[in-house]
């Protein structure tokens, strides 16, 4: 027979424990509860709660020096006033009997200064002086209320007569004719989150979500998708995006099919998109020939096609050195990632806008460097429909639309 009276004062020792345990818990548990009471009695810091006129001084003197305001903000000072106007209605919040609201102003100039320079929260928290979270949440709200008070008028879906205008406009400064954009997607680098690391990884190497993007002859953004995994081709995220499924479907309401300039005689021909080696060839997507075995028509094609193409390049390399957190490694999810991409294309388009029409553009045709952007092409399997389209565009430069500054030999 086991003893049980010898089990008695074991079974008390651990009901004992188990008390000292529970005591300690709600001990740490009741003072964790009042630091945080204590913590909220405060709801500005002594440290900050001199921000208001340091903003505003600093922002009076920053006015004074055009290029460093420009540096701060990536904005000029007029166009910093002309965003305020048209999105400070939603930034605005409400003072209260416990604190003062920072003022519109303070809370764009928080989100173009992390957009502009890539600082830190932490840095950016002790210039303005507010706090790490406040900066947190100011920088979405933000961005959201730019993307949402600007997004229908610089970066609304082109209709029929747009998508007329930008083929003229490519024809006069690129000559290339029947073209509505240059296509290329553009890797963002970021620091991988927990469990999706295998989507993101890049072939390229980082991890990273890619835009793809649209540009007209200016270098404005007409058509972007943004969020596709790194691992992903840029063909498969054509295939996978909204613009490249419509394009596909005929939904993108381009204009009729028409003859080439002085080439009635070659019938009409749809309007395309240019691309590099990485997209497929298709009816409205053209992409050079490759490199091996080259003809002179169809080195001539590759020159002329690489022209209109220079302007989304030229275009992602604007975007990442005016918005300089893109050169860094950027710490926040892929979606609030993908919110940033969206907004600061939206600005770039809103910054252009004040340019005049004879400076859009930093690139010219020149008769200078004639294989500027051709390189190693690969092949792609195309439709007979796309090869006649590209034949037909490779006659036409070699004949009646040959420029003097193209490849002769």
């Amino acid at each position: 027979m086991p003893n049980r009276s010898a089990s008695v004062p074991a079974l008390a020792d651990m009901d004992c424990y188990h008390s000292r345990r529970v005591a300690l818990v709600y001990l740490y548990l009741n003072n964790k509860r009042r630091r945080r009471q204590a913590h909220r009695r405060v709801w500005v810091h002594k440290i900050n709660q001199r921000r208001f006129d340091e903003f505003h001084r600093l922002l009076q003197e920053l006015r004074l020096d055009g290029s460093l305001f420009q540096r701060s903000f990536g904005l000029t000072t007029q166009q910093f006033d002309d965003l305020l106007s048209r999105i400070g209605a939603r930034i605005t919040h409400q003072d209260t009997n416990y604190r003062r609201s920072i003022s519109a102003a303070e809370r764009l100039s928080i989100c173009l200064r992390y957009l502009a320079t890539g600082d830190s929260y932490r840095t950016i928290a002790t210039s303005y002086r507010v706090g790490v979270s406040t900066v947190a949440i100011i920088i979405p709200e933000v961005v959201t209320a730019i993307w949402d008070g600007l997004v229908k008028d610089f970066l609304a879906m082109p209709s029929a007569e747009d998508w007329r205008c930008i083929a003229e406009e490519f024809l006069q400064r690129w000559n290339f004719p029947n073209c509505c954009g240059a296509v290329d997607g553009k890797h963002i680098i970021l620091k991988v989150p927990p469990n999706l690391g295998s989507q993101l990884h890049s072939y390229k190497g980082p991890f990273s979500i890619v835009l793809l993007a649209v540009v007209d002859a200016f270098g404005r953004f007409r058509v972007i998708d943004v969020g596709d995994y790194g691992r992903t081709s840029d063909g498969g995220i054509l295939a996978n995006s909204t613009f490249g499924q419509a394009l596909r479907c005929g939904k993108l309401n381009l204009p009729p099919d028409c003859p080439l300039p002085g080439a009635e005689h070659r019938g009409p021909l749809p309007h395309v998109f240019v691309a590099d080696e990485a997209f497929p060839l298709r009816r409205n997507m053209m992409r050079p020939f490759p490199s091996r075995g080259l003809t002179r028509e169809r080195r001539i094609f590759n020159y002329r096609l690489s022209q209109p193409r220079v302007v989304v390049e030229d275009a992602f390399g604007l975007l990442f050195a005016q918005w300089r957190l893109f050169q860094r490694l950027v710490d926040v999810r892929p979606e609030v990632l993908e919110k940033f991409v969206k907004t600061t294309c939206l600005l770039h388009n809103f910054i252009r806008s004040f340019a005049s029409e004879t400076s859009e553009g930093e690139t010219v045709v020149t008769a200078e460097d004639p294989l500027r952007g051709l390189g190693r092409l690969a092949a792609n399997n195309f439709s007979r429909e796309a090869f006649t389209v590209r034949e037909t565009f490779m006659a036409h430069f070699t004949a009646e639309g040959a420029v003097t500054w193209q490849p002769i030999e």
